[in-house]
């Protein structure tokens, strides 16, 4: 059972990680997570020491909803090919939907921290190593059984996937055309099925 104190921590984490993902963490004050979380600045500084640690762990928050709804998407498959086309289909429309407000957390968390925010910049990094390493270990489970090719290289079939989809999702987000990421997501489908299927 999570105690009032943790309770408290969880709702401004959940509020919060909407408006740092929307607005940025530049464009978020602390005046407006007290809006959304109904909180005063004492409740909110009762809780974090800073927005930076409050944005950190948003963007910890917003990974774990991606991960969790993809991660339980791609259960649903037996065949390594088949997990890469519904990992695919996960980010069908991804640019108007998805879980956390705002769009991707990695693209919106990842571009603003750069240089300006080490530590939150550090925790993207590892968000998208751990997405690529899964995704290589997708593709090396899938030629152990014969089902991909044995020729191709794993870690740079994980990192062409990724970043085809990820430029997509920018793509799309930032030019409001969401049919171009759903048609890079289609053409990704049909070169799994013929670059990488045995």
């Amino acid at each position: 059972m999570l105690t009032k104190s943790d309770r408290t921590k969880q709702h401004i984490v959940e509020q919060a990680a909407g408006l740092f993902n929307r607005k940025g963490f530049a464009g978020t004050s602390m005046s407006d997570i007290m809006e959304a979380t109904g909180l005063t600045k004492g409740g909110l500084y009762g809780n974090f020491e800073s927005k930076e640690l409050i944005a950190i762990q948003a963007f910890d928050y917003a990974f774990g909803r991606v991960m969790e709804e993809l991660t339980f998407k791609l259960r649903q498959q037996d065949k390594m090919a088949d997990k890469l086309h519904a990992l695919c289909d996960y980010y069908r429309n991804y640019s108007v939907h998805s879980p956390v407000e705002g769009g991707c957390p990695i693209m919106n968390f990842g571009l603003e921290a750069d240089d300006t925010f080490p530590e939150l910049r550090k925790r993207v990094a590892a968000a998208i190593d751990q997405q690529l390493n899964d995704l290589e270990r997708i593709i090396r489970a899938g030629q152990k059984k014969g089902e991909l090719k044995p020729d191709i290289d794993p870690e740079l079939t994980a990192n062409l996937i990724y970043t085809q989809i990820d430029g997509a999702i920018m793509m799309a987000k930032t030019t409001g055309q969401h049919k171009r990421l759903n048609r890079v997501l289609d053409h990704l489908k049909n070169w799994i099925d013929i670059a990488l299927r045995t």
